[in-house]
């Protein structure tokens, strides 16, 4: 198991850490939650060793591996397929010293490990996890330096799944996946055989993929049992016993002082008020939850547009004179809200910027309302952020004509107070990141609003203030995003962008979560065809029933020995008078007990291999 004791860590002075005790049972699987900046990456450093703790202790069994996803691989001319296979470290080894040993021995020693440790299926398993996470059979032959930091991210993360570390620490491992993929890695996590501590804002991970959720809050760990909605309600229900049981002593406080302040002059009752003040005294404060503030995103409204906002007939759209998607005809209006579903590589973004005039049609024709403002939202875009420059700086470039005042409660209604509307945004959390730059693409009002992956670096709270907003929101949406409950909470339409097409999914999204975790699953070998049995020769049946003649005189001889040692025991004598004698005898009858059962099973093959040949 993995136990922290009264854990005390500061950094710069700030307590993220002071007394903070927690016990995860080995094989559990655990979400670790808490708000932005609680020190929840913090922990897995101090678990992992990076970090070294003021006080306290962080203990786990010894020669335990741990394993998590610290950086992306290398860009180097290593195929995926081996990078992967090169993160169990041992199996490396004993390969490559396979190659050199001579020893008899050691060569012996080697190949029996392997076998332990089922080398030889590691390629198969290793190819797995990389088609899960989204590559296929062509691209695991590719070299690393062919993918992006994106997508080498993925690799480190199937590297260190296919080590499988007795302690696997996955810190936000969604952020740089698609649906499909955090929809195998939430499969392949629930079937993890050691302990996984992973930190999510995910609401269907941390209910499908873990069992309990270690609660970071007000610089302490709580454990709770069960998934994240379970957590929910059982923290729900303590908030509100722990502010009724404060509401009932505060009216008690009053009710004493009360009296205090009435008698405390009166001789008569001087006594018993100077009681009632002892009583305060002692009394311990039980103090009302804290209401967090409030997280919040306020997106302007746009005025409302005659129906299509957009509309595109027979239009093929690609790059380089090649088109990814073809023939497309479909149709937006300003209240739809349509999430795009369908596998990396097939158009998603393609699409989305079509629609939002950021790549222009190959051929037919996309029509669109000539009032229509459009925001667009993706990733790649936080990270472009001007990083020297302030919040309110990043809003006087886009409205230079506005008035300080008015800048910053723009910046309010995105959760980005005082404090942060005057801090670089090198140095602002990537939830923080992720605020401004929804910001910034909704300044204008827009009609339509295309959000590629939103929730990155969102916690709970402000996911869900996410999903608040966009359905108070009188503009059309257009979602790509890995997070289901997002989806599931916000689109009335799904489309599915798939082999150059662009298609309504009829269906809902539990049954594109069980055809893309059927579709994972490789297709089953059929079995070839035994041949038909050879009837046995004659020499062959004789011998069989010589073999049985064999074992039946056997198991007489056998029956006969145990009715004479039976009887010798049975003699009332023999324990009383000749002890030692009992002794020898009681052993020889447990050997010849054990005799008869193994003559008795090589009779009954002998059998059944005589009546399969007689047959």
């Amino acid at each position: 198991m993995l136990r922290i004791d009264d854990l005390t860590y500061s950094i710069e002075g700030r307590p993220l850490f002071e007394g903070a005790s927690a016990t995860i049972p080995t094989g559990h699987k655990v979400g670790l939650i808490g708000r932005n900046g609680a020190g929840k990456t913090t922990l897995f450093k101090l678990i992992k060793g990076d970090l070294h703790a003021d006080s306290g202790s962080i203990s786990i069994p010894a020669r335990a591996r741990i394993g998590g996803v610290a950086q992306e691989v290398p860009g180097n001319e290593v195929s995926l397929l081996d990078t992967v296979l090169a993160a169990d470290t041992e199996r490396a080894a004993l390969m490559a010293e396979a190659e050199t040993a001579t020893d008899p021995g050691r060569i012996a020693d080697i190949q029996t490990r392997l076998a332990d440790i089922d080398a030889w299926s590691a390629e198969g398993r290793a190819s797995s996890i990389l088609r899960g996470l989204g590559f296929d059979a062509e691209e695991q032959k590719m070299p690393c330096s062919a993918f992006s930091g994106g997508w080498r991210m993925r690799v480190a993360l199937a590297s260190v799944l296919f080590a499988q570390p007795d302690f696997l620490l996955l810190d936000e491992p969604t952020n740089y996946l698609d649906l499909e993929g955090a929809l195998w890695l939430e499969s392949y996590l629930a079937r993890y055989p050691h302990t996984v501590i992973i930190i999510s804002h995910d609401r269907d991970l941390l209910n499908r993929a873990v069992g309990s959720i270690l609660h970071l809050e007000n610089r302490q760990l709580t454990y709770y049992t069960g998934t994240y909605d379970q957590f929910a309600r059982q923290r729900a229900e303590q908030r509100a016993v722990q502010a009724a049981q404060a509401k009932k002593q505060e009216a008690r406080r009053a009710h004493l002082q009360s009296f205090v302040d009435r008698f405390k002059a009166k001789a008569s009752k001087a006594k018993q008020a100077q009681s009632r003040v002892k009583m305060l005294e002692k009394m311990d404060t039980i103090r009302a939850p804290e209401d967090a503030a409030r997280t919040v995103f306020t997106f302007p409204e746009p005025e409302e547009l005659s129906p299509p906002i957009i509309s595109t007939e027979s239009v093929d759209v690609g790059y380089d004179g090649q088109a990814v998607l073809k023939h497309l005809d479909l149709r937006i209006d300003q209240d739809d809200r349509i999430a795009l579903l369908g596998k990396n590589g097939q158009g998603k973004s393609t699409l989305a910027k079509l629609l939002s005039d950021r790549l222009p049609p190959m051929e037919g024709k996309i029509n669109r309302s000539s009032k229509l403002r459009i925001g667009f939202f993706a990733q790649h875009q936080v990270d472009e952020l001007y990083v020297d420059e302030t919040p309110i700086q990043h809003l006087q470039r886009e409205l230079p004509g506005e008035h300080p005042s008015k800048l910053r409660a723009r910046l309010a209604g995105f959760g980005l107070m005082a404090e942060q509307a005057e801090t670089e945004v090198g140095r602002l959390s990537g939830g923080q990141k992720a605020r401004l730059s929804l910001l910034l693409a909704t300044l204008p009002a827009p009609h339509l609003l295309i959000l590629d992956e939103p929730t990155n670096h969102l916690d709970i709270e402000s996911r869900e203030a996410l999903v608040e907003a966009l359905t108070a929101y009188s503009g059309a949406v257009i979602l790509v995003s890995h997070d289901m409950h997002l989806l599931s909470m916000v689109a009335d339409r799904l489309w599915l962008v798939k082999d150059g097409a662009v298609t309504p999914y009829e269906d809902d999204l539990d049954a594109y979560r069980k055809m893309l975790l059927q579709s994972d699953q490789p297709p089953k070998a059929e079995k070839p065809k035994a041949p038909p049995p050879k009837r046995p020769s004659r020499d062959a049946v004789l011998a069989l029933r010589a073999e049985v003649r064999k074992c039946e005189e056997r198991m007489g001889k056998l029956t006969e020995m145990d009715k004479k040692l039976q009887t010798r025991l049975a003699d009332p004598a023999l324990f009383s008078e000749r002890k030692g004698e009992a002794v020898v005898l009681q052993k020889k009858y447990a050997e010849l007990r054990d005799a008869m059962e193994r003559a008795e099973a090589m009779w009954m093959d002998a059998l059944e291999k005589l009546e399969a040949a007689e047959a």
